[in-house]
């Protein structure tokens, strides 16, 4: 067998028996000039190419090699002019890609783009084998020199990216994490406009356990260097394939949606710089890959319907905010139509709905925030299973960077620059109001009527048990706070609750801007603190961009010292805000003037203004006994179907999710699953008895779960001690290992709740807290 003939057998195999018939058949023949060489020159290779976790995102290092290789092609074709810093800008000057994204071309432009990136995958060993799938990444871009793949494609940590801004690539190794999932991988490219075609396959090489404590990862040579054959262009064009055999993708058999390639390659490619082409054979469908942003952006190809994303309840286009010395990030974010008994979960259409949260570098998403952040922290729990917010990453310092991102792009590093952008989410969403109105709205419309009466009697039950276990209680359930109180709860929660902001009547021109303060003061910031003051006008978004504030009529001016204005928001159905930060030399009594003015042609100008002062930085208190009770409400779910527990994104196990409870508007909502087994089951025993004594269970089972709930929420009281006063969390655990922790404590609470309650109920013993504390 020659090695042209080699060649063709290896590009028509299909699967892994086909290239081990021709592999042997070619071994055979050439077995003296053989030889498998260790990748990367590292005998101990195992530990660089194993970086990886997941055989979707390590597809998708290949693919972002292929971008990088149609961006070389193009920064050679054009003399490397402009000089462009980023793949972004290389994108938009020589592939006319909008700055903003691919949402800006047509379906053709798109199309014409994505067909220099193809990713095609095919049956393999077998249909109904999802582990060992063929996949093909191929592109038409720069290629390389037989000569060059030693020291590229086949090595690992070279530089041969690092100094070369316009691409994304850094470490030279990303790709190289596909041999992990693959039995066989043949890797073939050509250089433009060279006669000769190298290529090799790669595979992993289990080496004498008597000798060596591992294998390692391995390719062919022939005579020392690479396989090389002269042909014509038609049949291999300029670029590079790697087609991998046996490729493990048995964590996505869908053909749509989340756990489908597809679905995997939209959420990690997430605002990819260039759109793919994607050829899935094994479905037999083939479409444009550009990116979930630019599909929530209203982008839509071939194949593809409006209903994917449906109707938009918010949306807020991309502004950027300063980090100081850190640089600065993009943040956008969109609230989905609300979910329903077929869709669940309507992010899951673009994102992972429980990390909705999405960090991109180049395009690419580096890393994704809990949902947690966005139900408990900024306190709109109503809204996690249809909420997407991107943070584009692009615009932090090469330190930031560094210290956020770790080199396998599958997760974010904690540190200061993770709490900052973390914080500042927070931050963002609590000023928006708009997001304040939909959740209040999407509780309301799943809400169930209850009786006031019975509530506030429960609420004086729990309040009475608690003083009675010696726990000092500052007020009644659902009463007013103390002056005491109020000054306590403000450390960590300093926004009372507001009244729904009612929609604007937009004019043009318009008639009015107003900044807006909860307080009837001067506003008030310490050194460092950073606020996002909200601006309300019934002007049109027209009148303000936040990318252009040159041409914006709307200018906010601070008039003192101690504080600057660090940016704007976009304005959207008349309100924006203005984040401004108190510098960190600010002293207390600086004082001044915050200023917002709206400019109109041929027409005066809108002005309206509040005084600021530097006051002292709030000093936090060590938790005492003493339980701060927040009003609250217990509300039962039926099931999986039941519209809270879709709201909620709760499990669909049954056995894994009881209770769960939230901070809301100033109102603690505990919600509990009616099916949960223990339960569910002692309350159906009690109802074939006597539906009587199932409706005092039922009563006393939420009442126990309320006992808890507010435990629980003294002793995360106790734990924002030393948090950021303005009420911000700062991530010290994985959020995933606290909500399941969370999970279980409240699934073991609820067994013994129900043990509790019904032992009760049976021995007659269900008396008042007040007969209770008389008895005592």
């Amino acid at each position: 067998m020659t090695v042209e003939k080699f060649f063709d057998a290896l590009q028509k195999a299909g699967n892994v028996a086909q290239v081990q018939s021709a592999l042997g058949e070619f071994e055979q023949k050439h077995k003296d000039e053989l030889k498998w060489v260790a990748i990367g020159g590292k005998e101990n290779n195992r530990g660089v190419i194993e970086v990886s976790t997941d055989p979707g995102r390590s597809l998708v290092e290949r693919i972002t090699n292929g971008i990088d290789a149609i961006l070389e092609a193009e920064h050679l074709a054009h003399g490397g002019k402009p000089d462009c810093r980023s793949p972004r800008e290389a994108a938009t000057a020589w592939l006319n890609v909008p700055a903003h994204g691919l949402s800006g071309m047509t379906t053709s432009e798109r199309r014409q783009i994505a067909k220099r990136v193809v990713v095609t995958v095919s049956e393999g060993d077998s249909k109904d084998s999802r582990s060992s799938r063929t996949v093909e990444v191929r592109d038409f871009g720069i290629g390389i020199k037989p000569q060059d793949m030693r020291n590229t494609i086949l090595s690992l940590n070279e530089s041969n990216k690092l100094q070369k801004h316009y691409l994304a690539g850094t470490y030279g190794q990303g790709g190289s994490s596909t041999f992990v999932v693959s039995k066989y991988v043949l890797i073939t490219s050509r250089y433009q406009n060279h006669p000769t075609v190298g290529f090799t396959l790669v595979r992993f090489d289990e080496l004498d356990p008597d000798l060596f404590k591992t294998g390692h990862y391995v390719y062919l040579t022939l005579n020392g260097s690479v396989l090389q054959t002269e042909l014509p262009e038609k049949k291999f064009q300029s670029g590079t394939q790697t087609k991998h055999f046996g490729y493990d993708l048995s964590r996505y058999p869908s053909p749509l949606g989340p756990n489908s390639v597809y679905g995997l390659l939209n959420e990690i490619l997430f605002d990819t710089t260039l759109p793919i082409w994607f050829d899935n054979q094994l479905h037999d469908y083939r479409r444009v890959i550009k990116g979930s942003r630019n599909a929530l952006n209203g982008a839509l190809d071939e194949g593809e319907e409006k209903s994917t994303r449906g109707d938009l309840s918010h949306a807020v286009p991309m502004f950027y905010v300063e980090l100081g010395d850190f640089g600065r990030v993009g943040v956008e974010y969109w609230v989905l139509d609300k979910p329903n008994k077929v869709n669940k979960k309507p992010s899951a259409a673009f994102v992972n709905p429980s990390k909705p949260v999405i960090l991109t570098l180049n395009g690419q998403n580096h890393a994704e925030l809990s949902g947690l952040l966005i139900r408990k922290d900024a306190e709109l729990p109503y809204l996690t299973q249809r909420f997407i917010v991107h943070i584009n990453c692009d615009n932090l310092t090469s330190s930031a960077k560094r210290a956020l991102f770790v080199s396998n792009r599958e997760d974010a590093r904690r540190g200061i620059v993770y709490d900052m952008i973390e914080n500042e989410i927070i931050r963002i969403l609590k000023s928006d109001d708009e997001l304040t109105r939909l959740n209040n709205e999407a509780r309301e419309h799943s809400m169930r009527e209850q009786d006031e009466s019975a509530l506030q009697q429960m609420r004086n039950e729990v309040a009475k048990l608690l003083r009675i276990y010696g726990l000092e209680i500052s007020q009644a359930l659902g009463g007013e706070a103390s002056d005491e109180d109020k000054s306590r709860d403000s450390l960590t929660h300093p926004r009372r609750p507001r009244p729904k902001p009612v929609e604007i009547d937009l004019h043009d021109p318009p008639t009015y801007i107003k900044l807006l303060w909860e307080e009837e003061d001067e506003i008030g910031f310490y050194p460092e603190q950073r606020r996002y003051i909200r601006i309300e006008t019934d002007a049109d978004s027209s009148y303000h961009n936040p990318g252009r504030p040159d041409s914006s009529r709307v200018n906010v001016i601070v008039d003192g010292e101690g504080i600057k204005l660090k940016g704007t928001t976009p304005l959207s159905g008349g309100r924006m805000r203005a984040i401004v930060e108190a510098v960190s030399t600010a002293k207390v009594g600086f004082a001044g003037k915050i200023r917002v003015e709206l400019s109109r042609p041929g027409l005066t100008t809108l002005s309206d203004e509040r005084a600021f002062v530097i006051v002292k930085k709030p000093a936090t208190r060590e938790s005492e006994h003493r339980v701060s009770l927040p009003p609250f409400e217990v509300i039962p779910v039926d099931g999986p179907d039941d519209e809270q527990w879709i709201a909620l994104g709760w499990p669909d196990n049954i056995n894994t999710i009881a209770s769960s409870a939230e901070m809301n508007e100033g109102k603690l909502t505990i919600h509990y699953s009616r099916m949960f087994p223990k339960f569910a089951n002692t309350l159906k025993s009690f109802e074939l008895r006597d539906t009587a004594l199932a409706t005092s269970f039922a009563g006393r089972y939420e009442l126990w779960l309320a006992i808890h709930s507010l435990l629980y929420y003294q002793d995360q009281q106790k734990q924002e001690v030393g948090k950021d006063v303005a009420g911000v969390r700062r991530a010290e655990e994985d959020p995933d290992i606290l909500q399941a922790r969370e999970r279980e404590e409240r699934c073991r609470i609820a067994t013994l709740a129900s043990i509790f309650a019904a032992r009760e109920v049976e021995t007659n013993m269900v008396t008042t807290a007040s007969e209770i504390e008389v008895e005592t």
